[in-house]
């Protein structure tokens, strides 16, 4: 693929505002889907086009993702028809002659366990033993989708370059103060009930990686795709984004209480287990699976590739940059309904 290729993005949200400014900044001509009118001008002064329709519109995104060179998808690692109508354009396009990349977000809540937060496991990941991560469950988080897209990988063979990127806890502040999701939810929960606290036993590791370093890995992955032959990417799917941070869900609240305590929010910033009638105040019935298991895994490939956290680390990120936006909030928080990303 010759100069810089055309970009379809879907899902200009947490993760896809900060992997849009990486591209705008290396000069690749960028589409992005947006639902709504009043948000194609924000995105167009960034340097964006933009198309108007939503992920259950087939027809848009197979159209867009035939006449783009490269697919990123951000939106959600659980919507298989947007997943589909990509995989239908591709097919489309080499069907054509043409070749095309596409980087799918999945999540690492698909290699999580049913520990309950009750010990920290062995059991690592490692994203240049693709065997790893091929051994987890049919019905884990996200697989459904993944496999979807394995299966159509396979049978387009070298024709389409196409990769799946599992992000761990993404913390940081995005661009137009946008917050992540695990950490923000419990600091929120902390504020609303008195307490820091976990899910089950607090025990249960993931790691971490701020939302700028995982844009930056994101186009790490995009270049070596580029660069790299079609049989060769097919050799392997997966890419994890870790900065080598890994916390128990015990130090997070542990580390919430003690910034909230600082700011006279609780006053006692010792964590405790949060019980299962205030879980519709975390992720609902999803809130063991999202803050309180294992996914310990390790971006082997990424490093291999030369790329290298640069941002601060989570706990200082959260009291230095997210704390303030969370507690100048004016909401009666119930809860994250929506789907998490990781």
């Amino acid at each position: 693929m010759s100069g810089k290729g055309s970009v379809f993005l879907l899902g200009p949200g947490f993760i896809g505002l900060e992997i849009l400014g990486e591209l705008i900044r290396e000069g690749y001509q960028v589409t992005t889907l947006v639902r709504r009118e009043e948000a194609r001008k924000a995105l167009e002064k960034l340097g964006s086009k933009t198309l108007l329709g939503s992920l259950d519109d087939h027809d848009i995104i197979c159209s867009a993702s035939a006449a783009a060179d490269i697919v990123i998808h951000t939106a959600t690692a659980d919507h298989l028809k947007s997943a589909v109508s990509i995989l239908d354009g591709l097919t489309e396009r080499a069907n054509s002659g043409k070749g095309s990349i596409y980087i799918h977000t999945s999540g690492c809540s698909a290699i999580t366990d049913k520990s309950n937060g009750e010990y920290m496991s062995d059991k690592i990941y490692e994203d240049d033993k693709p065997e790893t991560v091929d051994s987890i469950s049919d019905d884990a988080p996200h697989r459904g989708i993944d496999l979807a897209i394995i299966k159509r990988r396979k049978e387009l063979g070298h024709k389409a370059k196409i990769s799946i990127v599992l992000p761990p806890v993404i913390y940081g502040v995005g661009k137009d103060n946008r917050l992540s999701i695990q950490i923000p939810t419990m600091t929120r929960f902390a504020i609303k009930h008195g307490f820091a606290g976990y899910v089950g036993k607090g025990k249960s590791v993931w790691g971490h990686v701020h939302v700028s370093d995982l844009a930056r890995g994101y186009l790490t992955i995009l270049h070596y795709m580029e660069a790299t032959s079609g049989e060769k990417v097919l050799e392997n799917p997966y890419f994890f984004i870790e900065n080598g941070e890994e916390y128990s869900w015990g130090r997070c609240a542990e580390e919430i209480g003690k910034a909230l305590e600082k700011v006279k929010k609780i006053q006692d910033p010792t964590p405790r287990e949060i019980p299962r009638e205030l879980y519709n105040y975390l992720f609902g019935e999803w809130s063991v699976a999202v803050i309180g298991e294992n996914a310990r895994n390790r971006a082997n490939r990424l490093r291999a590739l030369g790329w290298k956290p640069q941002e601060k680390s989570t706990f200082d990120s959260l009291v230095e940059d997210e704390l303030p936006i969370l507690l100048a909030e004016k909401i009666d928080f119930k809860g994250y309904s929506a789907p998490v990303a990781s």
